[in-house]
Formats: structure tokens, C-alpha cells, sequence
């Protein structure tokens, strides 16, 4: 029993076990009629949408506003709340809150969600989390509610304020417009925003409280000190940024960009590259495309955001490692080095290892979806499952037709693309190692 205990409580394994609960209870909650505004939504839709709301995805197969009822909506929000900062966070808040210890399994789960090294003060760190999250969604629905006071009534506004700052700093693409915010394609104050709330939620919160110390410090006149975490993630974040929406402007600046405005050309090309690292949201019909746009927005989708931070995808720093390393081979470097900092062979190792995993999962499901619908598409299919790995929520438009073992597809994979492909490896592999020993070396060809 106690052996038992202990494999159940492995950090890794507890991680999948706290998602794949909560998708469980999402589902029964969104399966009642009280969820839906006129009869009950099919089991797997409610198991889909239950889904890619609590792996902040955003992917959906019903039209979110005009199919669920207010209290539907509750429980969307609520789920993307959840799964934006992880259930194992909030029920070890929950369990401060009210003056009862947390384990110590829900400290490494939470620890290692939000921080590249374990810390002393385990609360502060808590308190910090759900500080930044209510700062920054409160900021994003008071900048909102000055567009959206002038649509209806100020409740109705409230909502959708609420909902789409939560939801876009979460990084989770669900909207309460059934065209996501293309009526919004050329609105500062929208767009701004959104892009505010996305770059942040995706930076993860150890780079927050990085940024927020360095602040208090400059207004003491203090030196600033950024660890290599931080500075990597900035650097990495803004190139992405900036790369991806100069070449997204040349491509589509007189293809599907063509009728735009300079400025609408500018906003959209940054809006949906920031929106492609994992956010969903979008101000552009995607079917209106190059292909080679398309494929920028699934290498964008496939890299994500930031570790510790609300969205998905293999995150920045793994693709920043390979760079790195891939850049020292070709300089002919011995040690991969960035910032004046050699960078570690286990890190370069979980950097492939990731990468790896996630390529596989990503042809896997990719091929499963062509078995399954031969008349899809290649280009909507990888789309679709980088979507859904990287937690993006973006899509060509085919995922409400897709047959219910595609959507099955989808889930496993969106399931899979939030917890981490490595941390389900180590969900499943031996809590200790078998044994101590190395095989003679014998050299392979590679290549």
C-alpha cells in the first residue's frame, strides 16, 4: 500500500493525474443540460471542450457563445482559470488559505511548474502567482471595458471583458465572439491589449518576478541583476516576435494582408504571431493564407511560449538551447554558450529529448487523422495537431467536422501538449533508477 502511495505521489505522475481529473470533472459539469442553452452536448464534445479548456487550448467544436448557457460559460472560464495556472497551484492555496499543510509532492508539482529551482518560501511563491495573475487579468479588463462599455449593457460588457482577459492571458484562445476578434482587426486599444496580456502570461512567472524585483530595485537606485533564465527567455521571446511578424508582413502584405491599411497590415502581422505562441486568438481568416505562412505560424505554434508560464508548445528556451548548440558546432565551440554562460549537457540532452517526443506525438497524431478522414487535408491536419500540441487553439475551420475518433486524437494530444511530453515520460518511468551500471562503448555511424 505505502509502495503504491509513494508511485502515485511521484511529482510527475500527481501532474497528469491533477489534468486528467480535472478534464474528467469538466466534462460531467459541461455534459448537464443546465450548461448548454437548448438540449445537452454530445459526450465527446463536452470531453473535447472540457479539454482544450483546462490545457488553455481554445480549440472548440460548438460555437462557445452562442451554444452555452451563462453558467456553460462559468464553468469554461473557471476551467481555463484552473488549467492556465494548475490545479495542483490553486489546491495548495486553497489548502494555505484555510491553515492546512501542503504536501510535500504539491510544493514539487507547483515548484517546478512556475520556477527552474526550488525555493525556500513556498508561500511567497504562491502569493506572487496569484498575485501577477489578478494584477495582470484586473489591468486587461479595465483596458477592455473601455472599448466594450460601448456594446450594450455595462454587464454585458463586464463579461466580455473578464472573460477575454482571463482567457488571453492564460493563453487559452476560448472568445466570446463566434469569429474570435476579427471584427477587432484594426482596433488599438483591442489588439494592444491582448498582445499585453498574451506576452506576459506567456513569459512565465519566475521571469515576472524577476522583472518585478528589477523594478523595486531601479527605484532604490540598486543595481539590476537578470539570471541567464530570464534574459534568455526575453531575448528569445522578442526575436520570435519580431522575425515572425516581419516575415509574416512581407508574405501576406499583398496576398491576404492585400486590402488592409498599413497599420491594420502592421497590427495583424504582430497580433498573430504573438496570438500563434500559444494564445489562439486571431484577427485574420487563416484560410486566407500562403502555405508558407502557414507553416511559419506552425513552427511559431510548435515552439510556444515560456516554462512556468500559462501556455504550451516545446517553450522557447528548448528551441533557444538547440539553437545555441547547433550555433556553437558550426563556430566550432566545444561548450554551447549563451550570454557569456555555458549551458549544461543535461539541459542540451532534455532540449533534444523534448524536441524528439514532441515530433513524434505531432506525426503520430498527424498520420492517426489522416487514417481516420482520408479526405482531410495534409496542411489541415498538421495545422490541426500542432494546434492542439502547442495549445494554440488556432484552426483552418475543420475541427467541428472532425469524426469523434479524430477528436479523440485531439484531446490525447492537447492532454499530452499541456503536462509536457517529458513529464509524461517521467510520469511513467521508474521513480528510481534500475541500477548503477554502463555498458563498453562501441562507436555507430551517424549521418
Amino acid at each position: 500500500m505505502n509502495n503504491f502511495k509513494k508511485k502515485l505521489v511521484h511529482p510527475p505522475r500527481l501532474l497528469a493525474l491533477s489534468f486528467l481529473l480535472a478534464i474528467i470533472v469538466g466534462t460531467v459539469i459541461l455534459y448537464l443540460p443546465v450548461s448548454t442553452r437548448s438540449g445537452r452536448i454530445p459526450l465527446i464534445d463536452a470531453l473535447f471542450t472540457s479539454a482544450s479548456a483546462i490545457c488553455v487550448t481554445g480549440l472548440i467544436v460548438v460555437d462557445t457563445p452562442n451554444y452555452f448557457s451563462p453558467f456553460g460559460l462559468g464553468v469554461l472560464l473557471t476551467l481555463i482559470q484552473l488549467g492556465g495556472l494548475g490545479i495542483m497551484t490553486f489546491s495548495s492555496f486553497i489548502l494555505m488559505t484555510a491553515g492546512r499543510r501542503v504536501s510535500l509532492s504539491d510544493k514539487l508539482v507547483v515548484e517546478g511548474s512556475f520556477r527552474p529551482a526550488a525555493i525556500s518560501d513556498f508561500r511567497a511563491l504562491l502569493r506572487d502567482v496569484f498575485l501577477f495573475t489578478l494584477s495582470f487579468e484586473l489591468i486587461g479588463t479595465a483596458a477592455l471595458l473601455l472599448k466594450f462599455s460601448g456594446q450594450g449593457s455595462f454587464s454585458r460588457a463586464l463579461v466580455l471583458s473578464v472573460f477575454h482577459s482571463v482567457s488571453a492571458f492564460c493563453n487559452a484562445g476560448f472568445s466570446l465572439f463566434s469569429d474570435s476578434l476579427m471584427n477587432y482587426q484594426g482596433d488599438a486599444l483591442v489588439n494592444l491589449t491582448m498582445i499585453f496580456l498574451i506576452v506576459f502570461g506567456g513569459l512565465g512567472f519566475f521571469v515576472l518576478q524577476e522583472i518585478k524585483l528589477a523594478l523595486r530595485n531601479s527605484l532604490k537606485k540598486e543595481r539590476v541583476k537578470f539570471s541567464l533564465h530570464t534574459k534568455f527567455v526575453v531575448a528569445i521571446t522578442l526575436g520570435i516576435i519580431l522575425t515572425g511578424a516581419v516575415l509574416l508582413f512581407l508574405m501576406e502584405f499583398d496576398r491576404g494582408f492585400s486590402n488592409l491599411p498599413l497599420k491594420d497590415k502592421v497590427m495583424a502581422s504582430v497580433f498573430q504571431v504573438v496570438s500563434a505562441r500559444t494564445a489562439g486568438f486571431n484577427t485574420v481568416d487563416l484560410n486566407s493564407l500562403s502555405v508558407a505562412s502557414l507553416l511559419l505560424i506552425i513552427l511559431i505554434m510548435f515552439i510556444g511560449a515560456s516554462p512556468g508560464s500559462t501556455g504550451g508548445g516545446v517553450k522557447t528556451t528548448t528551441f533557444g538551447v538547440v539553437f545555441a548548440f547547433l550555433r556553437s558546432r558550426i563556430h566550432g565551440q566545444e561548450v554551447p554558450q549563451i550570454f557569456s554562460r555555458a549551458i549544461k549537457n543535461d539541459d542540451i540532452t532534455r532540449a533534444y529529448t523534448l524536441i524528439s517526443l514532441a515530433m513524434s506525438l505531432i506525426f503520430a497524431s498527424t498520420m492517426a487523422l489522416l487514417i481516420i478522414q482520408p479526405q482531410l487535408v495534409l496542411k489541415e491536419a498538421l495545422f490541426e495537431v500542432v494546434s492542439a500540441f502547442g495549445t494554440v487553439g488556432l484552426s483552418l475551420g475543420i475541427t467541428p467536422n472532425l469524426h469523434p475518433l479524430s477528436k479523440l486524437v485531439l484531446i490525447i494530444t492537447m492532454y499530452l501538449g499541456r503536462i509536457g511530453p517529458l513529464t509524461m515520460l517521467y510520469a511513467f518511468s521508474r521513480v528510481k533508477p534500475a541500477g548503477h551500471y554502463q555498458f563498453i562503448e562501441e562507436s555507430i555511424m551517424v549521418g
